[in-house]
């Protein structure tokens, strides 16, 4: 295994920052966050272009990945966490176009994995969802799968706030969905796994990675803390909101020594990448890498 970190949280510093700051401190990979490199409102957490995959040339490819491996570490993934399933068309072909300028960064960057969401219409039940899923996706795994990358989706209801409600913006969260979605396109689609969702979600963990562990490639850590006082005000029906609090690894519900005893019983072998969403480590630079810090020392006795 390695441990690295999403490098979302640093949306002004350049990359090479970012990789000359990890490498120092004892990281080993990184998930490079490729959202489209334009200005304006983006949701929180999303938006950080640190590589501008829609102009990338073969050579800038070439340089990025060797900068990235002088320092000492590897790529795990680039990730773009949009909603292709989007309810309104010119936005899902917007969000699909710069999913396919990823996918092709991958391949020329020779980056074996592309993160992102399935995505899913807030107005709309699973079923109905995965029936526009079965629309939509086959020409994004074919486009993925002639261009030798597999696409690992994260397993995040994205219902976080009132217009993501009631059911969320990406459908990929239950093993109801997930036994579906390998059944389909499983040569090609694979999990990008974080246990702070299962949490909130009351889907138990052992059993999720037991089932579905071979088919885990890649791990994101985020914890969460349920806060009781809001579940008992809101109860669960208004899915998480008002109730999980996101944290850094450590700082939650999560079980790291249990979660990471799963894994290696999976045979999971891959990357470890510190997903960080924890607004109590984020008004600063200097309060963001603390937080990657903190996390580190947290994961790396389970590490090997």
């Amino acid at each position: 295994m390695k441990l690295g970190l999403l490098t979302a949280p640093f949306p002004s510093t350049p990359l090479t920052d970012v990789v000359e700051w990890a490498s120092a401190n004892g990281f080993e990979s990184l998930e490079v966050a490729c959202w489209p490199a334009s200005s304006g409102p983006t949701r929180r957490y999303a938006g950080t272009s640190h590589i501008d995959v829609a102009d990338l040339s073969a050579d800038e490819a070439s340089d990025v990945r060797a900068g990235i491996e002088a320092r000492g570490l590897s790529i795990s993934a680039l990730g773009y966490y949009p909603n292709p399933l989007h309810p309104d068309p010119a936005h899902r072909e917007e969000v699909i176009a710069h999913l396919r300028h990823v996918i092709t960064a991958a391949e020329k960057m020779d980056v074996g994995l592309v993160n992102t969401f399935m995505g899913g219409d807030a107005s709309r039940t699973q079923d109905e969802n995965w029936d526009v899923a079965l629309r939509v996706w086959p020409d994004i795994v074919a486009f993925a799968r002639d261009h030798g990358r597999k696409i690992t989706i994260e397993n995040c209801p994205m219902i976080f706030s009132a217009d993501e409600w009631p059911a969320g913006h990406n459908i990929a969260w239950s093993p109801y969905i997930w036994r579906r979605i390998l059944e389909t396109w499983g040569d090609t689609v694979g999990l990008n796994y974080d246990p702070s969702h299962l949490v909130w979600l009351m889907i138990d963990q052992t059993r999720f990675i037991k089932e579905f562990g071979p088919h885990i490639l890649h791990v994101q850590a985020k914890d969460v803390t349920i806060d009781r006082d809001g579940l008992y005000e809101r109860g669960t029906l208004s899915s998480g909101i008002g109730w999980q609090v996101p944290r850094l690894p450590g700082l939650g519900d999560v079980d790291w020594a249990r979660f990471h005893a799963d894994l290696y019983r999976a045979g999971y072998d891959g990357d470890i990448i510190i997903e960080h969403e924890d607004r109590r480590f984020e008004e600063t630079d200097e309060l963001i890498k603390r937080g990657f810090l903190l996390a580190r020392d947290v994961l790396r006795p389970y590490i090997k």
